[in-house]
């Protein structure tokens, strides 16, 4: 035989209590004190040994020598270099002598900027050659 459950006490629900709320403000930082802090870390470093002591410094200086040279690494000048392109404007009646004879104008200096630039380019080009060598030499 199934017995019936007891009965609540008259004006309770089963909902008697306010509601919990589900996330609580945590306390954490209501509960530091820089002065325990303090306190506790001289305790702790206080029964270190001291090549314990010593790996600790080290550690903290590889670790702050990476910190240091991927900040310094990932620094960049902001470069800002005004790249302004001239263009000379020509009427639309020219003649073909008019066009020919301002070719033979620009041809030799454009052919001297085209040479400088495959000078530029072979220096660049020798100066990775004995770089590669270098390294070859290395076994890399």
């Amino acid at each position: 035989m199934i017995r019936p459950a007891a009965a609540a006490p008259k004006g309770t629900g089963l909902a008697c209590a306010a509601p919990l709320p589900y996330f609580t403000p945590m306390g954490f930082f209501s509960r530091m004190s820089p002065v325990r802090a303090y306190k506790d870390l001289r305790l702790f470093l206080a029964t270190r040994q001291p090549y314990e002591l010593g790996f600790l410094a080290l550690a903290m200086l590889v670790t702050g020598f990476f910190v240091y040279a991927f900040a310094h690494d990932s620094y960049e000048e902001p470069a800002y270099k005004r790249d302004i392109v001239y263009v000379q404007q020509w009427t639309l009646d020219r003649t073909d002598a008019q066009i020919k004879a301002q070719q033979a104008i620009d041809a030799p200096i454009k052919a001297a900027q085209i040479k400088a630039q495959e000078e530029r380019e072979a220096k660049n080009r020798a100066a990775f050659k004995k770089l590669d060598d270098q390294l070859t030499k290395y076994g890399l």
